[in-house]
């Protein structure tokens, strides 16, 4: 075991997210010990070792973690079984005022913008090209996707997801579990486990597959 402390961040998760984070790292001169993945392990994913999930590979104090999962509710889960200590993985080029605040385990990839009194809350994810702006909230466990724009003092409920290239507009309340779908533009606020798609957003009616406007 004594590899494991030459190195100072674990990613838990070698999927394609955990890739992008990888390289993330790298550039951020941070030392990265591998993945961790039970469907993965023993393979090699850019040039990083795959581990399983197992408990020695959880309990490392001097090791940093990030949950490197697209998917929003598996981040809750494992954050909620472990205790593990998170770091966080932001992209050179991104843009971060001073004043925003990032709590830990978020990633902010690659073009994002995070204006002036931002709270991005637990294991969050700003992927690329997204723009937050100011005194937005998102929650803990929030994927806001590539090109997504957030206007200000726009709040995003826990869980939520905010697809490819949506806009939401200025004082928009964003339930938790909500989906807002790709190139969507929001105008109104959106309830707690909603899906709304389009433009202007509708609610997506899945038992009858149709738009409900609101």
């Amino acid at each position: 075991m004594s590899e494991l402390h030459k190195k100072t961040y674990l990613l838990y998760g070698a999927g394609g997210h955990g890739l992008v984070i990888s390289e993330i790292l790298e550039l951020n001169s941070c030392e990265l010990l591998g993945f961790i993945d039970e469907k993965l392990a023993g393979e090699m994913r850019n040039g990083y070792k795959v581990f399983p999930a197992a408990p020695h590979f959880l309990n490392l104090s001097d090791v940093k973690y990030i949950l490197s999962i697209g998917n929003n509710q598996v981040r809750k889960r494992i954050d909620e079984k472990y205790q593990l200590r998170y770091g966080l993985a932001i992209h050179p080029s991104a843009v971060i005022s001073t004043r925003a605040f990032l709590d830990v385990g978020s990633v902010v990839m690659a073009g994002s913008c995070v204006n002036t009194l931002v709270r991005v809350g637990r294991h969050c994810i700003l992927n690329t090209r997204c723009s937050i702006d100011h005194e937005c909230t998102l929650e803990d466990y929030v994927h806001i996707s590539p090109g997504a724009v957030l206007a200000g003092n726009v709040y995003v409920g826990s869980c939520s997801h905010i697809g490819i290239g949506a806009s939401v507009l200025p004082g928009i309340h964003i339930g938790k579990n909500c989906i807002v779908g790709a190139g969507a533009v929001v105008t109104k606020d959106v309830p707690d486990g909603t899906t709304v798609v389009g433009v202007p957003a509708a609610i997506l009616n899945n038992k009858q597959d149709n738009f409900k406007v609101f």
